[in-house]
């Protein structure tokens, strides 16, 4: 009987043993991802991409840039690029987030350079989805071909007003801009955000071809840096046209 007992006995504490090892070895966790959205749009444009991310174990964030979205009630002429960088740079510090996938959407990508150029500890990687890629003094107002006749046509009293915004619209929708963020110069100058691993992703109509795109030069700008390219088939909002591809797509990447 006392050599059964002890066999027992043995038994469990290899089992506590075991179970102690298992519940320390932990699963590596997915990276969170964070989401800045393009110009006279809102984090709101983003929920269905971030609800599917969730949905496959990723923590997400959409930051919203002053004046736009839910803080249109903000908006002043005076609101700058560094006003919409320190709204993601806060969010990161505030939220305590560290080892992020930072993603930015169109003029989102002026945004996440410059937050890159703040806190480049906190960043794992840059996401440039079909966005912009500034070099320091560079504005978005100089980087897309023909952007200034474009968006001088649509600016009003220190805004630019879309011609698709329209009074009356249900909310959420397109708001205007201030001016001072496109025409506001990014200032890059930390040596350590240069090093951080970089992709971008270029959207391209279907039956199109790459170098008939928008943010073609832009891709090409990021290709000559030596990032990691990738190509979306769909319009230049695929968290719209196409958001099961690029959810897949961002949660493939590390």
């Amino acid at each position: 009987m006392k050599q059964r007992n002890l066999s027992l006995i043995i038994i469990l504490l290899v089992l506590c043993a075991f179970n102690a090892h298992a519940s320390s070895v932990q699963t590596p966790s997915k990276p969170t991802i964070v989401i800045v959205h393009g110009a006279w749009g809102g984090a709101w444009a983003f929920k269905k991409v971030e609800a599917m991310l969730r949905d496959k174990g990723f923590q997400v964030y959409r930051p919203q840039l002053t004046g736009q979205g839910d803080r249109v009630h903000l908006a002043r002429p005076d609101i700058g690029l560094n006003t919409h960088i320190e709204d993601v740079v806060n969010t990161i510090l505030y939220e305590d987030l560290h080892d992020i996938i930072l993603v930015g959407h169109s003029y989102g990508g002026m945004v996440i350079s410059g937050v890159a150029d703040r806190v480049p500890d906190r960043i794992k990687r840059l996401v440039y989805l079909d966005a912009m890629v500034p070099n320091d003094g560079d504005s978005a107002m100089s980087l897309l071909p023909g952007a200034a006749d474009f968006i001088n046509k649509m600016t009003k009293d220190g805004y630019i007003v879309p011609s698709w915004v329209k009074p009356d619209q249900p909310v959420p929708h397109d708001v205007p801009q201030s001016l001072k963020t496109f025409t506001d110069t990014i200032v890059l100058k930390n040596e350590a955000a240069r090093k951080i691993p970089a992709t971008y992703i270029l959207t391209v109509d279907k039956g199109k071809e790459p170098k008939d795109d928008a943010f073609f030069t832009q891709s090409q700008r990021a290709k000559e840096r030596g990032w990691i390219m990738l190509q979306l088939i769909a319009d230049h909002n695929p968290q719209w046209s196409a958001p099961e591809a690029l959810v897949e797509m961002l949660a493939g990447i590390r």
